[in-house]
């Protein structure tokens, strides 16, 4: 028989429903809880969730889950009443239940106070609740944020030069949530298609830095004095004068570390690409010359970065990123949704596996394939 804790559980799972419906001014209420209500064979086993139940249900508490019982004639225990519907009566029930009072609480106060200033918003706060909810405690300085682009679409500064008055890495640290509400609110014309925020909205860039691992010992030795672990400014890196024959691009730092541990590759570098900042290696005429391997997570958002860096240079080859090597090692993990159905730029067989890990929303990292697999793959370039 479902127990009170399972309750607990199911009553927290609708939670984001809860949200939901007072955007949609919905009355959910009551709001009724599915599970097995069958009684136990063992009749003192049945006679302790039932006290159980009971104990915990708003008849002895005074809030929460109610119950109604149905009288039966039972096999096995003869007359009984069975629970036949449980079910939250009222919102304080409910949510005093859960613990989410004051949760609530401040997400009525926060979608309001969005959905006063910004009514297009409200399509986002009824499918994702848990964002409001999430980013509580920020949204006065949120909507400043919004307020500024709104009023100065691509204002050509630097982040912190940006005169809004919160604190200074305000802005860099919730670039997420800011991106999202900024896509709905702003225009497409001043919303640039862009990957990275700066540049997705008129801000100036700090130049980034690119590391990269030099695999050719002679190299390090006569251009870098021996050292093969290196970071250059991007304008710099753009213009190194060095006869390289392979440059491999890697998505993650771990990777980026693993690859000092291939053996010697002549004329050849590593890249740490960094996920989308990959972006930053565009335009690179020197790249353009050399054989490009990329080598990214098994995730859609692994195969949406290579279909860039392919929009950039038409020389990219993929490695690792097969459906064997998927299958031998994939170990469970879940990755994240990328709303793309078919990305550009990918041969048939990366299409293919990109459509089954998106839809089926698989993850494996660079991480998980043995270091003796990698090499050995790398050896063959």
């Amino acid at each position: 028989m479902i127990s009170p804790l399972e309750i607990k559980n199911k009553a927290e799972r609708s939670f984001k429903n809860y949200l939901s419906s007072l955007v949609e001014d919905i009355d959910l209420f009551p709001i009724e809880i599915a599970g097995n209500k069958k009684p136990n064979k063992d009749i003192s086993v049945f006679h302790k969730e039932i006290e159980k139940l009971v104990n915990d249900s708003k008849e002895k508490k005074g809030y929460g889950y109610s119950v109604e019982y149905k009288r039966v004639n039972t096999r096995n225990n003869a007359i009984q009443d069975l629970p036949q519907k449980i079910y939250f009566d009222t919102e304080t029930d409910y949510l005093k239940f859960i613990d989410k009072q004051k949760e609530a609480s401040q997400f009525k106060i926060d979608s309001v106070m969005l959905l006063v200033k910004y009514p297009e918003l409200k399509n986002f706060i009824i499918s994702k609740p848990n964002r409001i909810v999430k980013n509580a405690g920020k949204w006065q300085e949120i909507i400043k944020v919004i307020n500024y682009f709104v009023e100065n679409p691509k204002p050509d500064l630097y982040i912190r030069e940006l005169p809004i008055k919160i604190h200074t890495k305000f802005i860099e640290r919730n670039k997420g949530i800011l991106r999202e509400l900024l896509d709905i609110i702003l225009n497409n014309e001043v919303v640039n298609n862009e990957e990275v925020f700066e540049l997705r909205f008129g801000l100036k860039l700090a130049e980034p830095m690119i590391r990269f691992k030099v695999l050719d010992k002679s190299l390090a030795n006569k251009y870098f004095s021996g050292l093969d672990d290196l970071a250059l400014p991007l304008n710099l890196f753009k213009n190194l004068n060095i006869k390289l024959s392979r440059v491999i691009i890697l998505e993650n730092k771990v990777s980026l570390y693993n690859a000092l541990t291939i053996p010697n590759k002549k004329d050849t570098i590593a890249i740490f690409g960094k996920g989308y900042s990959v972006s930053n290696l565009k335009n690179i005429c020197w790249l353009e010359d050399t054989q490009l391997i990329y080598w990214g997570d098994f995730d859609a958002h692994g195969f949406d970065i290579l279909s860039k860096i392919r929009q950039y240079y038409n020389n990219v080859q993929s490695i690792l990123m097969d459906r064997e090597t998927f299958d031998i090692f994939y170990e469970g993990d879940k990755g994240k949704y990328l709303d793309k159905t078919e990305l550009p730029n990918l041969l048939d067989e990366e299409q293919e596996l990109y459509k089954y890990i998106r839809e089926n929303n698989l993850r494996l990292e660079q991480e998980k394939i043995p270091r003796d697999y990698f090499i050995e793959a790398f050896e063959k370039l």
